[in-house]
């Protein structure tokens, strides 16, 4: 019977130890090692850029269907006064672009459609600017974890070569520190580039947009003339 109860007990205990004490994100974070110093910098200034960017592209195309429409109407009739006092009221980058163009109404069509070209050129760097940070945040992040990860290794592998003791404990303790600064930096990564791809898709779909709308302008134009 007390030999039963030993061999129960055994196991218990065995399996008792090989729990393993759950950590904190914040201790996981410290285990990373100095490396993660600069991709926590690196996460902080990414969703930063993400949140203000984001608020600067959806202030510069918000649709002011509104003023657009009194614009168009005021065009229609001729009347570029009122047209480009309806396009000053307005804060979105159509209402930039096109109030440059509509003061150019009276000249070459040539002309016209350069004045788009550039406003809409100074709209888009508006919208672009420092959204290129994203970009290299997104492959600085990932290779700054690497290295981490790949310090980590050497100095492992070091230790054991002074101890000569290659014990499975030891390499696989350190080794799973040491990739964390490898995991971090790819989440980083990966929130900077899909949030530098998304908000350029932003940009992209209204340029589009804008291409659409320059032609619209320049048909109004030529058919008030005629």
């Amino acid at each position: 019977m007390i030999s039963l109860l030993l061999q129960i007990n055994v196991p218990v205990q065995i399996a008792q130890k090989a729990v393993a004490p759950e950590m904190s994100l914040l201790e996981l974070l410290v285990k990373g090692g100095w490396v993660l110093v600069p991709i926590i910098l690196i996460s902080i200034l990414s969703i930063y850029i993400i949140v203000l960017k984001y608020c600067e592209i959806k202030k510069l195309t918000r649709p002011e269907d509104q003023i657009i429409s009194g614009y168009k109407t005021s065009l229609h009739q001729g009347n570029i006064t009122q047209a480009l006092s309806q396009l000053k009221m307005g804060q979105s980058s159509f209402c930039n672009i096109f109030y440059h163009a509509t003061q150019k109404i009276g000249q070459p069509i040539k002309e016209i459609e350069g004045t788009i070209e550039s406003a809409a050129q100074i709209e888009l760097s508006k919208m672009n600017n420092n959204l290129h940070y994203l970009g290299l945040f997104a492959g600085i992040a990932p290779m700054l974890g690497f290295v981490g990860t790949i310090a980590g290794v050497i100095k492992i592998f070091y230790n054991i070569s002074l101890s000569d003791n290659i014990s499975i404990g030891i390499i696989s303790g350190g080794l799973y520190e040491k990739m964390i600064s490898s995991g971090a930096g790819l989440i980083v990564g990966v929130v900077a580039y899909t949030g530098y791809h998304v908000l350029s898709i932003m940009i992209d779909k209204y340029m589009s947009k804008i291409e659409k709308e320059a032609f619209e302008f320049t048909n109004i134009i030529q058919s008030t003339r005629g």
